[in-house]
């Protein structure tokens, strides 16, 4: 690394864009588009990068010879862009985790458990266009799984997604973290999308979506147990 992008070379007067990938370096931190960064920004800093996000898109709009001054419609269009990245659409790359209450299986519950369909919306870190679907989860818990509250498969799910995301990496992502979370004896994650890098731009067409799924314990080692999931899911599309 050299001097100056460590983060002790650096000083108020950097660019906060580049304090936080000086930390992220350091640290040998990936900061992929769908990577979640908070623990590398500390306080005050989003406001800042707020603002270097507006000044920079500024930059964008002036290279696409929009008059941003004389058009009434495009004056705060950069500030509106870099707050929708950073507090909505791409927020979760840079908040930490919502807080999740873990409760004992006390019960030793060990049925199939579905959660969904869940609204997701994302972003294609190819093209930045939408990415509107659904979501399904299967648990089968055990007596050390740790359950939790059915909002927060909606929360955890809405982290993942407000990132710049692919479909196949983003519900790998969630299983993975409700893997963590609940410790079940298997996990499914079904995702049902529109993608709009395909309606809006390229092929355009309208019709076609992605369907991707994502098995884990026994959903991946009991045919029977997927098809009983699978099943129910086509019962309430």
């Amino acid at each position: 690394m050299n001097d100056i992008t460590k983060p002790s070379a650096l000083d108020a007067a950097t660019p906060v864009s580049a304090r936080i990938r000086a930390r992220l370096t350091a640290a040998e931190h990936r900061f992929h588009a769908n990577d979640n960064i908070s623990a590398f920004i500390e306080p005050g800093e989003l406001d800042a990068l707020l603002d270097e996000v507006a000044e920079r898109m500024r930059g964008v709009l002036e290279s696409l010879v929009i008059d941003t001054e004389g058009d009434h419609n495009t004056q705060d269009t950069a500030r509106r862009v870099a707050k929708m990245y950073l507090n909505e659409v791409f927020r979760g790359r840079y908040v930490a985790a919502p807080p999740v209450t873990e409760f004992p299986n006390i019960e030793r519950l060990n049925e199939l458990m579905i959660v969904g369909p869940i609204t997701v919306r994302s972003a294609c870190s190819h093209h930045m266009c939408p990415i509107l679907g659904r979501l399904w989860i299967g648990l089968m818990p055990n007596e050390h799984s740790n359950l939790i509250g059915l909002s927060k498969y909606s929360r955890l799910a809405e982290w993942v997604m407000s990132r710049p995301q692919i479909q196949e990496e983003a519900i790998t992502q969630v299983a993975d973290l409700l893997m963590d979370k609940v410790s079940p004896d298997g996990l499914a994650v079904v995702m049902d999308a529109d993608h709009l890098c395909m309606q809006w731009r390229g092929v355009r067409d309208n019709e076609t979506r992605m369907v991707n799924s994502v098995m884990r314990g026994s959903f991946l080692k009991d045919a029977t147990l997927r098809r009983e999931f699978l099943s129910l899911l086509k019962l309430h599309k």
